[in-house]
């Protein structure tokens, strides 16, 4: 008897200290690398990206490890920090941007990539489509030709004797430049001017003011990239000291004084890519992940924006808006 009870006390202390070892055992460590041409955060990672990591119960620095790469507005940084990060034992990289895309695609063909803010990525030759992306990318795209057409169409029903737009928008992005090649065969469709300004780098963008002065457009289109996004108070600035009316492509550049805006919910389409990391951390090969589409679309008005600049938005414009500042 005491044999079978000194047997019992041992198996249960031998469970107990199983227990305790697993226990024990440190959480997996997955393992992000980011690919972006903006410039560092004041935090390690921003803000929205640590929020939706935390929504899907990643944690950076307990269960999660984040290699960052920022190009600062430099877009020849990123083919070396493509290969920087292709070097790392990482088991997905999340690009933002097509230049950002196109240089993790070029970087690794094992490495997963979730591309996001990389236009159409069939058109541009990242993935082979968007049902079946193949290969190690796969991510989140806006339907651009149909939201370049409705942005322009918003503008000239709300300003329906517009005859020349500015489209601006960074000409060294092929994603971006295939949007702009959308928007000329729109604005031809509907008899509106097309004055073209390409910039490729931060001095070109006052360059293009300048010219813009010159050339007085009736309306400012922005095409919104990493380049362009980094000068988007600058964008609605010069808009205002110049009494022009602006569409832009999504809500910071409303929220910011720019005068009209319509594109993809940006927090939506970033959980819409986290939940893309999130199946790949699991195990999801990334060739078997189609690319998504936002299914959500906001269009914002600025009305002080429009009594500031002396222009009125018709009734008909306003109530299709699902926010308005006033």
């Amino acid at each position: 008897m005491k044999d079978a009870l000194g047997l019992i006390a041992i198996a249960v202390t031998l469970m107990a200290y199983g227990a305790s070892a697993v226990a024990q055992q440190p959480a997996k460590i997955s393992r992000l690398g980011l690919l972006t041409f903006t410039a560092p955060p004041p935090t390690s990672i921003p803000a929205p990206l640590d929020q939706g990591l935390r929504k899907l119960g990643y944690v950076e620095g307990q269960n999660l490890a984040v290699e960052p790469r920022y190009a600062s507005g430099q877009m020849n940084r990123l083919p070396a920090f493509a290969v920087d990060l292709a070097r790392l034992p990482l088991d997905v990289i999340l690009a933002q941007s097509y230049p950002a895309a196109h240089a993790a695609k070029q970087a690794t063909s094992t490495i997963p990539i979730v591309i996001m803010g990389a236009g159409d990525p069939v058109a541009t030759g990242l993935v082979a489509s968007f049902a079946r992306p193949g290969g190690n990318i796969t991510g989140v795209s806006a339907l651009e030709e149909e939201l370049s057409g409705k942005r322009l169409e918003l503008l000239k029903e709300t300003f329906p004797k517009l005859a020349r737009v500015a489209l601006l928008w960074n000409a060294a992005d092929f994603g971006m430049t295939l949007k702009f090649r959308e928007l000329e065969r729109a604005a031809k469709a509907m008899r509106v001017t097309v004055q073209a300004f390409g910039v490729q780098e931060s001095k070109d963008v006052e360059a293009a003011f300048a010219e813009m002065t010159h050339k007085r457009p009736d309306a400012l289109f922005v095409i919104t990239d990493p380049l362009t996004q980094s000068h988007r108070k600058q964008l609605v600035e010069f808009a205002a000291k110049n009494r022009l009316p602006a569409m832009y492509e999504n809500a910071p550049y409303v929220d910011d004084g720019g005068l009209m805006a319509y594109g993809p919910s940006q927090a939506e389409n970033l959980q819409r890519a986290l939940h893309h990391v999130d199946r790949i951390l699991k195990g999801t090969k990334p060739a078997d992940l189609p690319i998504e589409q936002p299914t959500k679309f906001e269009f914002l008005v600025n009305l002080k924006t429009a009594k500031q600049i002396g222009v009125t938005i018709p009734p008909n414009v306003l109530v299709r808006a699902d926010r308005v500042i006033r």
